[in-house]
């Protein structure tokens, strides 16, 4: 299958008064055409800023973002970026204007591209793309307040279709919806793919989502990735001190079934200025001499697996 997508050691830092803050420092991964990329990590590591830079919201500090083999992180003229890449935003709520109805949001893309420019035409279309989300037509002229949650992601999610982009990071889209309604979009989207061929990254820290949606699963730790792998292998066996600890920390359904968890100590490592050495090293169990001097690697340690760990042959025992 071709790779839609190739991130070369992405790098976003951010200047602050203490500082340079490390956003995302090291970044490396390809996603698949028609494939879903979990990425999932504790808030604050610096999973929504990657999703941003990929699609060029902010400009990256350094390294390369290759979309169908053209490095498009030197475009001037982002307008025709977006007409192949688009987001969707966390918080249904504030990503939509509260003066606009649901027809002028969804119809917005449209005439700011120019690709529909007759008015029945960009009635027809918005008709066309509520219909394809699930969003009665009765809703046309209302308005985000008028709402409830999973209609306004829904309004997104139409947004964000308007163009027919090839490649749509979702950036948590269904965390600030109740549990019903995430399922209904994770299962909208899941067939929107299927039908259009939309390729996904998919952010979010709900580990069981990400299992639930993703081919591919990347954790990510302070702006660096720390184990990425296939969706089913990485929950079957994590290889990653950081990984275990998160797949250890959700919530068991029975509660007659124990499991044993993971408790991680320390201090979270300032992400301003870091210092050489592993950025998990201060709350993890294994750490040693050589975690605090150099960073350790990505390397491929079993097939498709690929963990930035001194001694994940060692904890896991592989040979």
């Amino acid at each position: 299958m071709a790779k839609l997508l190739e991130v070369q050691d992405l790098k976003k830092y951010f200047k602050t008064p203490r500082g340079m803050l490390h956003a995302v420092d090291g970044v490396s991964f390809t996603i698949e055409r028609g494939q879903t990329l979990g990425v999932v990590g504790e808030s604050g590591c610096g999973k929504s800023t990657l999703g941003r830079v990929i699609i060029r919201l902010p400009d990256a500090t350094d390294g390369k973002v290759y979309f169908e083999g053209e490095d498009i992180t030197k475009i001037r003229n982002t307008q025709l970026l977006r007409q192949q890449m688009q987001i969707i935003f966390q918080d249904p709520f504030a990503s939509l204007n509260p003066r606009m109805t649901v027809s002028e949001t969804i119809a917005e893309p449209l005439r700011i591209h120019g690709l529909v420019r007759d008015r029945s035409g960009i009635d027809k279309r918005v008709y066309e793309l509520m219909d394809t989300v699930g969003l009665a037509s009765r809703f046309v002229n209302s308005y985000p307040h008028e709402l409830d949650g999973g209609r306004r992601q829904r309004i997104g999610i139409a947004r964000a279709l308007a163009l027919e982009p090839k490649f749509i990071v979702c950036d948590e889209p269904v965390s600030a919806l109740d549990v019903s309604i995430q399922a209904q979009i994770l299962n909208l989207m899941q067939d929107l793919q299927e039908e259009n061929g939309f390729t996904y990254m998919f952010i979010t820290h709900d580990l069981s989502v990400v299992k639930h949606i993703s081919n591919d699963i990347m954790v990510m730790y302070l702006g660096m990735v720390v184990e990425k792998g296939e969706a089913d292998e990485l929950f079957d066996r994590p290889l990653h001190p950081y990984t275990k600890a998160l797949l250890a920390a959700i919530p068991e359904p029975s509660v007659r079934k124990s499991r044993e968890r993971t408790l991680l100590r320390g201090e979270i490592t300032s992400p301003i200025d870091p210092k050489p050495g592993c950025r998990f090293a201060a709350r993890c169990p294994y750490a040693k001499e050589a975690c605090f001097s150099s960073y350790p690697a990505l390397e491929e340690v079993l097939p498709e697996r690929f963990v930035a760990c001194h001694f994940s042959r060692e904890i896991n025992q592989l040979c």
